[in-house]
């Protein structure tokens, strides 16, 4: 697709996650979830326009990244970072339902940004739970197609697209399974060290400029699992954020050179092209036109 055509769909869904157009979609629906050691897993559902309770549709299960679900200042504070709504816009256009686990809140914390990997209450063993907790509920759901569920995940929650279907874990059963899993420059070298095998289909795409969870990993281990990637240039962690621009972040601890802090932003050109490169690869997987 030309440059010109992505920077179009690119305003576009800066309009839509800015709450700048008009939109057709109705205000999310909260669940709590009985979750793992008691827990009380809070989800954010996302259904899209004209839609009947009962009409099955695929879903994606969205997975935040360190930062959590939610903007933290602006105009947005307390709802969906524009990140998060731009996407959710883009796939609830497309006939997908939207659900977004918040792996953070109900643990007590609101961003693990800063936090170093040591130090962290709430583990990529948390985030797996949490995405099986998910499925478990969305096999009960009369709108859910068990044959049409997808996994797409940002950094940490990249990194539990691939705690959540390491198939060297033992998985909970459920009558619900991802068809595919998608993940944003996930942190690689853990599932690296512990010779990953996915359990579905997991595609990755990278940042080639990324010093917060370097591509290097990731490609590694893309070869040795046999996995598919994509590496997008001149990139850094955050390309496709549809907001902001590159920034030194000096007080993230963790990253290729500790205590140096990282670097994170959009890229204008790449970031686009990726969200429309997610949504040629669920219709890969699903071929079918999705009923709008």
């Amino acid at each position: 697709m030309p440059a010109l055509e992505y920077l179009r769909r690119w305003r576009l869904w800066l309009c839509l996650s800015l709450g700048l157009g008009v939109s057709a979609y109705g205000q999310p629906v909260p669940e709590l979830l009985p979750g793992a050691d008691g827990l009380a897993l809070k989800v954010w559902v996302f259904h899209p326009p004209q839609k009947t309770h009962d009409t099955q549709r695929p879903v994606v299960i969205a997975l935040h990244g360190c930062g959590g679900i939610y903007a933290t200042i602006g105009s947005r504070k307390g709802q969906l970072s524009a990140r998060h709504q731009g996407m959710t816009d883009l796939l609830l256009a497309q006939g997908y339902s939207v659900v977004w686990p918040d792996s953070l809140t109900p643990r007590q914390e609101i961003s693990l940004c800063e936090q170093r990997m040591a130090s962290r209450q709430v583990r990529q063993s948390h985030r797996r739970n949490d995405v099986h907790t998910t499925l478990a509920w969305l096999a009960q759901q009369t709108w859910t197609n068990h044959q049409r569920v997808a996994l797409l995940g940002w950094s940490h929650g990249g990194s539990a697209v691939l705690a959540s279907s390491d198939s060297t874990q033992k998985l909970p059963p459920s009558s619900v399974t991802p068809d595919i899993a998608l993940a944003f420059y996930p942190g690689c070298a853990d599932a690296l060290r512990r010779a990953y095998q996915p359990t579905w289909p997991v595609h990755m795409l990278l940042g080639a400029l990324d010093d917060w969870t370097p591509a290097e990993p990731c490609v590694a281990l893309a070869e040795k699992a046999s996995m598919s990637f994509k590496l997008y240039p001149d990139s850094h962690h955050g390309f496709d954020n549809p907001v902001g621009q590159v920034q030194h972040l000096p007080r993230v601890p963790n990253g290729q050179h500790p205590s140096m802090g990282v670097h994170a932003g959009r890229n204008p050109v790449t970031g686009p092209q990726a969200w429309q490169d997610v949504l040629e690869l669920l219709k890969k997987q699903w071929p079918d036109p999705v009923a709008h």
